[in-house]
């Protein structure tokens, strides 16, 4: 974990992401264009960390599958098979 390896680093990256999460878009918009980022790139940690997030914001499964729709327009096919498994995982209806 970031925050036992570099607490300085982690530190830093929290403040960030305390300005990006500030204000402006919605939060549920904000997380859906995280889940659908993270997927387009395959990072699995990312991609379930968001999920987790937007289940705990109420954000709905179907919700989740029309972000990464957009996804697989600007991604590719990959993309959205990617994030649809790992949906599918996390937020098992």
């Amino acid at each position: 974990e970031l925050a036992e390896r570099d607490p300085m680093m982690y530190e830093m990256v929290m403040k960030l992401e305390g300005h990006i999460w500030d204000d402006g878009l919605h939060p549920e918009d904000k997380k859906a264009h995280s889940i659908a980022i993270a997927a387009s790139l395959r990072d699995q940690h990312a991609t379930r960390a968001q999920l987790a997030g937007a289940a705990h914001l109420g954000i709905k499964k179907a919700e989740v599958e029309e972000a990464l729709r957009v996804a697989f327009l600007l991604a590719g096919m990959p993309a959205y098979v990617y994030g649809k498994a790992q949906l599918d995982e996390v937020m098992k209806e």
